[in-house]
């Protein structure tokens, strides 16, 4: 697989894999009204339903990055695939909302296999930084351009058929690639030098899973439970305990250990995954908050909606292939930083939102934000990638995607529940009859309430980005090559 028309193809049925994949994030978010209407959803299942996917695939993504490494790229990109064409099956045949739940989990946990091994599949097919870069990208695009378009295919199943097609439409996807899988995609087995008998730690997965999860339950709860709450504080204790207790354990096993910590105390890795999880937070939580804004205040149908998050998608892609050029001329600090700048700029203008703004308004902030939001998925992307040796691009990979999707399932969970807070503090009494109606407000009080929360989650996020700007800008910026060694690794 040493020519480019051998090692392209291969590269193609993988970033299908991570369309796929990003589609599911964001899928399901128009279809949000549909589903209340059929399964009678609450605000928190409806919060559980477009956020479990995420929240399972960074819990347990660490553990399938690991058992990548040891069981081959290939075989764990399949089995992912199989995974997640399966449990899409069953969320389509669902009847009750936690049983959608327990679907959307499922797909998270076949993710969870797949998207370290597309990642690692990439960047051993592409060895020479020039090359490598442009199929970072690449990956980088569909995975953006998969969860931004995941709204426009959900409003079209939704408005054609119904929200269970939004679970249909991943059969087909993932037939296809299982079938191109062993056609294209080269054979590799255990990492080099790796210990074929070496178990997965299990006691690390399960304290990392079940902080994660612990943490975002925490979040997603703290609207109706209060912040104060003593379930919601007992929550936040508990996942700092099992996180920290994780890290711990960690040191312990040192050279056994299933994510070794001198890995993330490689500088490209620490910068790159850091501007990733920030940027995943603001920009898949805003995604949520303006599906339903565009439905419930501006008033278009789900199709319609979808339709109008396009831009958003444009932009991404272009930004995430401009990216590489400004890599090898600059490095990882220029496009890092300006991409946060940019998303940081589009969330002051989403701040200035009002009931009658109108989508034009809409559009500035997604032309801007996907812009930014391109340049730092994929620049963010290469420097945890070239921080890592090739013997742990599984691993590696993990710590790239577990960063990223915990910074979205967190993203959703925080400004969903800073909007339903606004909600409910504006409405009073009203709030109990805007319920699931808080999510699609049908008054004009509702919808004032919306625009206001809105507004309030935009600030958070925008927030976070500047934050994260200020970060970056004093980097001194690198490019570590794929094959430097790194000791202690």
């Amino acid at each position: 697989m040493s020519r480019d028309h051998e090692r392209w193809p291969a590269a193609v049925v993988v970033c299908l894999g991570v369309f796929l994949l990003g589609m599911d994030l964001t899928v399901l978010n128009v279809a949000v009204p549909d589903l209340d209407r059929d399964l009678k959803p609450s605000m928190a299942q409806v919060q559980w339903i477009v956020d479990a996917y995420a929240l399972v695939l960074g819990g347990i993504v660490l553990t399938a990055g690991a058992l990548t490494d040891r069981i081959g790229r290939r075989r764990a990109f399949a089995i992912g695939m199989a995974i997640c064409g399966t449990t899409s099956a069953l969320g389509a045949l669902a009847e009750e909302p936690d049983w959608v739940i327990a679907a959307r989990c499922g797909m998270g946990a076949g993710a969870a296999l797949l998207m370290p091994a597309t990642l690692s599949i990439i960047t051993n097919l592409f060895t020479t930084p020039a090359p490598r870069r442009r199929a970072i990208a690449l990956w980088a695009a569909s995975l953006g351009v998969g969860g931004m378009t995941g709204p426009v295919l959900g409003g079209a199943l939704v408005e054609g058929f119904s929200w269970r097609a939004g679970f249909w439409v991943n059969v087909p996807i993932v037939a296809v690639a299982l079938l191109l899988t062993p056609l294209v995609v080269p054979k590799s087995g255990p990492r080099a030098g790796g210990r074929s008998e070496e178990r997965v730690d299990l006691l690390g997965a399960m304290m990392s899973a079940c902080g994660l999860l612990t943490l975002v339950w925490a979040v997603i709860e703290s609207p109706s439970r209060g912040w104060t709450s003593t379930p919601v504080l007992t929550g936040f204790a508990l996942a700092a305990a099992l996180l920290s207790g994780f890290v711990a354990h960690q040191k312990r096993r040192d050279d056994h250990a299933m994510l070794p910590l001198p890995l993330l105390r490689l500088p490209g890795v620490v910068r790159g995954a850091t501007s990733l999880t920030l940027l995943s937070f603001a920009m898949y939580g805003a995604l949520f908050v303006i599906t339903l804004y565009l439905q419930g205040v501006l008033g278009y149908t789900p199709w319609q909606a979808g339709v109008r998050t396009l831009p958003l998608a444009a932009a991404l892609a272009a930004g995430s292939l401009a990216a590489p050029r400004l890599l090898a001329r600059h490095g990882e600090r220029t496009p890092i930083a300006a991409g946060l700048l940019l998303v940081t700029a589009a969330f002051a203008v989403l701040t200035r939102t009002r009931s009658d703004s109108g989508y034009g308004h809409l559009l500035v902030f997604e032309v801007i934000a996907g812009l930014g939001a391109g340049l730092v998925a994929a620049a963010g992307t290469e420097t945890v990638m070239g921080a890592v040796p090739p013997c742990h691009a599984g691993l590696g990979s993990a710590v790239n995607d577990a960063t990223r999707q915990v910074g979205a399932s967190l993203g959703v969970a925080v400004q969903g529940s800073v909007l339903s807070t606004v909600i409910t503090d504006r409405l009073g009494p009203m709030a109990s009859s805007a319920t699931p109606s808080a999510v699609l407000p049908p008054f004009p009080a509702a919808r004032q309430a919306f625009v206001d929360g809105l507004t309030a989650s935009a600030l958070t996020a925008g927030s976070v980005s500047l934050a994260a700007t200020l970060v970056v800008i004093p980097w001194r910026s690198t490019i570590p090559d794929a094959a430097t060694s790194h000791e202690g690794l």
